[in-house]
C-alpha cells in the first residue's frame, strides 16, 4: 500500500535542507524556453508545502546550458557531495532526466537518498528511496529516462544520414568551396584561392611529399589563401604561409576529387568523459558519393595521393614503408629488403675517414639484428648499373626535365605575379576606406591608417622578394642549351658529377627500380626488381671486417714459413722488405713483425727446425763430450764442425759425433766410449 506525501515526511527530514536542481541542456533552451526553467524553480512552493522553510531550501542552478551527458556538471557533483554526507532531506528535480541521463548516475544517486534516508520530489510526486515500491518506479522512470535520449538521438541520426545519402546534407566545407544560391556545392569563386589549391596539389604529385610540398612553397615565397568563413564566398581572403598541418589535410579531404562522404570517422568515449576520434577506412564510409560536385583533381590522382602518403609514413606498420627520396647520401634509401626475412630494411650512418657511410640493417625491437649489409658496395654497384641502363635514354629525359622547369617557373611566375595583384588590390581598398572615414572620428582614422599602412608594407616586401627572384632568373642561350644537349648524352659525366645532389640521384633511380632485396654470406646477392616487371641478381664482394683488412696476406705467411729453413727471422724481414713486400696495414717488415707472424699463425720455429736436423747448441756439446765451451767455439774455428743462426746472437752447431774421434783434445775415455 503506497503512503501519502505527508506521512513520508519526517522531522528528520525535515530539520535537513532540501536541494533543488535547476537544468536546461543548452543555451538556446535557457533563453527561448523559459517556461521550463520557471516549472523548476516553482517547485520550491511544493518544499515549503511539505514544511520546509524558505531559508532551507538551496536551489543548484550552477549547469544551467549543460547537457545531462556531460561529467563536468559541478552543479550535479554538489549534489551528490551533500546527499553523501547527510546534509539533504529532500532533493527536488522537474523529471529525472534532469537530475541524471544515465542509469550509472541516476542509481548512484538513488542508492546514496536510499543510505542517507533522502527523499525526492519531482514533477509526478515524493518517493522514498528506501521503499522498495518508491524505488522500482524511480528505477523505470531512470530507465525511461535514458531510453528517450537513446530514441531521440537515433531519430536524429536517422534523419541526418537519410538526408546524407541523396546527398543533400549541408555540411562545413574546406577551403576551396562554396555553397551558391541554390545551395550547390561549387568552387570558389576567388580565381587565385582556386589556383593557390590547384598549385598545391601539382607540387605534390612533383615533390612526392607533403612536407617537401611545405617546403616549396616557403622556398618560393608563395603565400597560402585561408578565411574564417569556411563555405562562404568573401573578398576577405587571408594569405599566410601554408603550414604542414593545412597541406595534409587537404591532401587526405577527398571532397578536392569532387566526392561527397558523410560518416568518415567513428568516436568513442573515454572514461574521463572526454572522446576519441579515430578515421574508418574508405570502404566503412557511411555515405560515399563520387562525382557529387566540381573538385580540383581526379578520383584517381585522390587514390594515387593517398597511396603515396601512406607510403611517406616511415612508422606506418610492421613492415616500414620506403618513404620518399631524403637527402642522405644512401643510394638505396627506402627501398632495401631483407633477402632472410623479407622486411624492409633499416637505415643508418657511420662517421667514417672518407664521410658518412650508408648501412642497411633489418631489425625490430626485442628481436636480434636478422642481418646487416655495407651500403657503400652495394650503392657502388646500383650507381654503376645505374649508368649502363640510363645513358641511351638520358638525352629525351633530360629535355623533358628541361621543359618541366621552365613551366614550373613560369606557373610560380603567374601565381606571385597574381599574388602582388590581390595585394595592391587590398593596399588600395585600404586606402579608399581611409579617405573616406570622417577625420573627427580619429579612433576609427587611426585604426584605418594603421591598416592601410601595414597592407602597405606587406606590398613593398613583396615587391622586392619578387624582383630579387627575377633577378636570379637564369636564362639560357643557344650555347648553353647546346651545352646541356651534349651533356645530356653523356649521363655518366651528369650521375657522377658531385655537384649532382643525392636527392635528384635517388628520384632518377626510383624511376627505374621497384625495390632491392639484399642477402649477404660470403658474397653480397642484391636482387633488382624493376618497374617493369624485370628481375636482375649482382653477385657483389662483401667488404672486409677491420680484423680482415689487417690480417696477413696468405702468400706472405707461405713465404715466411718457407725461409725459415734457411734464414732467422731479421734476415727474413730483410728479404722481404727488399721484395717491396709489406705488412697488410703498409708498414715495412721488423724482425719483431715477423715473429708475431709466426707466433699469431703457429709456425715452427727456425729453432726448432734446426734441432730436427740434428744441430744442438754449444752447452749441449760440450756436455755431450766433457769439454769446455770455448772447446767447441775453437773447433768451429778451426772449421772443424759448422754452425748456423737461429736468432740475432744465437747458434746451433753441427753434431760432430760421427766424426769425433779426429777432433783435438777430446779427453782419452770419451774416444773409447766412441770407438765402442
Amino acid at each position: 500500500m503506497l503512503r501519502s506525501d505527508n506521512s513520508k515526511v519526517t522531522s528528520d527530514h525535515l530539520s535537513r535542507r532540501a536541494f533543488l536542481y535547476v537544468r536546461q541542456s543548452s543555451l538556446h533552451q535557457v533563453i527561448e524556453h523559459q517556461e521550463s526553467g520557471r516549472r523548476q524553480y516553482a517547485l520550491r512552493e511544493r518544499a515549503i508545502a511539505l514544511g520546509w522553510a524558505q531559508d532551507q531550501i538551496e536551489v543548484i542552478d550552477s549547469d544551467q546550458g549543460q547537457s545531462g551527458a556531460s561529467q563536468d556538471r559541478a552543479g550535479f557533483k554538489r549534489l551528490v557531495t551533500a546527499v553523501g554526507l547527510g546534509e539533504a532531506g529532500l532533493v527536488l528535480g522537474l523529471e529525472v532526466s534532469r537530475l541524471a541521463r544515465n542509469s550509472t548516475d541516476w542509481h548512484r544517486l538513488l542508492e546514496m537518498c536510499a543510505l542517507t534516508d533522502t527523499l525526492l520530489l519531482d514533477d509526478d510526486g515524493l518517493y522514498d528511496p528506501s521503499h522498495f515500491n518508491d524505488r522500482l518506479l524511480l528505477g523505470m522512470k531512470g530507465t525511461m529516462s535514458e531510453a528517450e535520449l537513446h530514441m531521440l538521438r537515433a531519430r536524429l541520426q536517422g534523419g541526418l544520414l537519410n538526408k546524407a545519402r541523396r546527398g543533400e546534407l549541408k555540411l562545413r566545407l574546406p577551403l576551396g568551396f562554396v555553397y551558391d544560391a541554390l545551395d550547390r556545392v561549387v568552387l570558389d569563386p576567388h580565381a587565385q584561392v582556386q589556383e593557390s589549391i590547384r598549385l598545391l596539389f601539382a607540387t605534390f604529385v612533383r615533390v612526392g611529399s607533403a612536407m617537401g610540398t611545405v617546403k616549396w612553397f616557403r622556398s618560393q615565397s608563395l603565400l597560402f589563401p585561408s578565411y574564417l568563413d569556411a563555405g562562404k564566398p568573401t573578398n576577405e581572403v587571408m594569405w599566410r604561409a601554408l603550414d604542414f598541418a593545412t597541406a595534409l589535410r587537404m591532401l587526405h579531404n577527398p571532397r578536392y576529387a569532387g566526392v561527397y562522404f558523410f560518416g568518415r570517422t567513428r568516436q568513442r568515449r573515454l572514461p574521463g568523459g572526454k572522446y576519441l576520434r579515430k578515421y574508418k577506412p574508405m570502404t566503412e564510409w557511411d555515405v560515399v558519393i563520387p562525382d557529387a560536385h566540381p573538385g580540383y583533381i581526379t578520383r584517381e590522382q585522390f587514390e594515387t595521393n593517398q597511396r603515396q602518403l601512406e607510403a611517406n609514413a616511415a612508422a606506418h606498420g610492421a613492415d616500414r614503408r620506403r618513404g620518399p627520396a631524403r637527402e642522405g647520401p644512401a643510394l638505396l634509401q627506402g627501398l632495401v629488403l631483407c633477402g632472410r626475412c623479407g622486411r624492409r630494411m633499416t637505415l643508418t650512418y657511420k662517421n667514417r675517414s672518407k664521410g658518412l657511410t650508408p648501412l642497411y640493417y633489418c631489425w625490430r625491437k626485442s628481436e636480434a639484428i636478422c642481418q646487416s649489409v655495407h651500403g657503400g658496395v652495394v650503392d657502388a654497384a646500383i650507381s654503376k648499373r645505374m649508368v649502363e641502363l640510363v645513358s641511351p635514354l638520358y638525352i629525351e629525359t633530360s629535355l623533358k626535365v628541361q621543359e618541366e622547369l621552365e613551366k614550373r617557373w613560369g606557373e610560380v611566375d603567374d601565381h606571385l605575379t597574381r599574388q602582388l595583384e590581390q595585394m595592391r588590390y587590398e593596399a588600395d581598398h585600404a586606402r579608399r576606406r581611409y579617405l573616406t572615414v570622417d577625420p573627427e572620428n580619429r579612433l576609427v582614422a587611426a585604426q584605418l591608417e594603421a591598416d592601410w599602412n601595414r597592407r602597405l608594407r606587406k606590398l613593398e616586401e613583396a615587391t622586392t622578394d619578387y624582383d630579387k627572384r627575377e633577378q636570379s632568373r637564369a636564362t639560357l642561350t643557344d650555347d648553353d642549351k647546346s651545352k646541356a644537349r651534349s651533356l645530356a648524352r653523356d649521363f655518366r659525366s651528369f650521375w657522377q658529377d658531385p655537384k649532382t645532389s643525392f636527392l635528384d640521384r635517388k628520384r632518377l633511380l626510383r624511376l627505374l627500380l621497384e625495390d632491392v632485396t639484399l642477402e649477404r654470406g660470403e658474397h653480397i646477392h642484391a636482387h633488382l626488381r624493376f618497374r617493369g616487371g624485370a628481375v636482375e641478381t649482382l653477385v657483389l664482394e662483401a667488404p672486409k671486417n677491420a680484423w680482415q683488412l689487417r690480417k696477413t696476406p696468405e702468400h706472405i705467411v707461405q713465404r715466411i714459413d718457407a725461409l725459415l729453413d734457411d734464414q732467422d727471422e731479421w734476415q727474413i724481414a730483410k728479404m722481404l722488405d727488399d721484395e717491396g713486400l709489406v705488412t697488410a696495414t703498409k708498414h715495412r717488415f721488423t724482425g719483431s713483425i715477423v715473429s708475431r707472424i709466426r707466433r699469431v699463425y703457429k709456425l715452427r720455429t727456425r729453432l726448432q727446425r734446426l734441432k730436427d736436423q740434428g744441430l744442438r747448441s754449444a752447452d749441449e756439446i760440450a756436455e755431450r763430450f766433457k769439454v769446455g765451451r770455448a772447446k767447441v767455439l775453437d773447433w768451429h774455428k778451426q772449421g772443424l764442425i759448422e754452425r748456423h743462426r737461429y736468432c740475432n746472437r744465437w747458434w746451433l752447431y753441427q753434431d760432430p759425433e760421427p766424426f769425433a774421434s779426429s777432433l783435438p783434445g777430446l779427453p782419452e775415455h770419451i774416444k773409447r766410449q766412441l770407438s765402442l
